[in-house]
């Protein structure tokens, strides 16, 4: 019963925290882009989006006249390869939460994602390298080229999908304690396409150098992103779904 981000218009603020390439900030400007063009070939990141936009608002939509950005605002802190974060590999890939007005003047809706490609990659750029004590080696080609980055894309999609969802965790979640809620990506851990459990992450696609990928994004750009929960068909489900 709480609020979501259901405004017309919501500004994504991006944090570089640490050290990045431009290429590497491509990817992700490419990615966050692609969320609101309906005119990409089908399957595209858009297309993956509209199950989030299922979650309606059933109070009044978070984030408006938020003092920090009063054209609606939301942000997404990420930290590169150089950075240190506490319980990052041990316990998140990344997280949502909100700020508090007592400490930034404002409610503000944010999430966090680490660069995964020196820290924890079998974790988290999962599929695009194995977990650390099978030998590190690669599982599946990263359609961007840099597993760490393509990994990072879809802990960003998780977390974008989560915040917009249940941005100040009181809203959309499966389970009884708000503090430690199932959202809408969590339920859906590990599957990329149809048939996916067991480790196996489903029915994707692969381009001509055999990259896997499962949505189509701007200028050419392929990602591989983790299906959501969709509350009409009660179940994860993912735009290249096979149905």
């Amino acid at each position: 019963m709480g609020p979501v981000l259901a405004s017309p218009v919501v500004n994504l603020y991006i944090i570089w925290y640490g050290q990045w390439s431009r290429t590497q900030q491509a990817t992700v400007r490419d990615f966050v882009h692609s969320i609101s063009v309906p005119s990409l070939p089908h399957p595209s990141v858009s297309d993956w989006w509209q199950t989030v936009r299922l979650y309606a608002d059933q109070t009044s939509a978070a984030g408006r006249g938020m003092p920090l950005d009063p054209r609606d605002g939301a942000y997404l802190v990420l930290t590169s390869g150089d950075v240190s974060v506490q319980e990052f590999c041990r316990a998140v890939c990344g997280f949502h939460y909100f700020t508090f007005p007592t400490v930034v003047g404002a409610i503000v809706p944010y999430a966090w994602v680490g660069y995964s490609g020196t820290q924890c990659p079998g974790m988290c750029a999962y599929p695009f390298a194995w977990p650390t004590y099978s030998g590190g080696n690669n599982l599946m080609k990263p359609p961007n080229g840099d597993a760490g980055m393509d990994g990072m894309i879809s802990v960003i999609a998780h977390e974008l999908a989560e915040m917009s969802s249940n941005p100040l965790v009181n809203a959309w979640y499966a389970g009884d304690d708000p503090m430690n809620p199932t959202e809408i990506a969590d339920l859906c851990l590990g599957i990329y396409g149809t048939g996916a459990g067991g480790g196996y992450v489903g029915q994707v696609m692969k381009d001509t150098w055999g990259d896997g990928y499962n949505v189509n994004g701007v200028k050419g750009r392929k990602f591989l992103v983790q299906w959501v929960w969709n509350p009409s068909r009660r179940r994860c489900f993912g735009p290249n779904a096979m149905d």
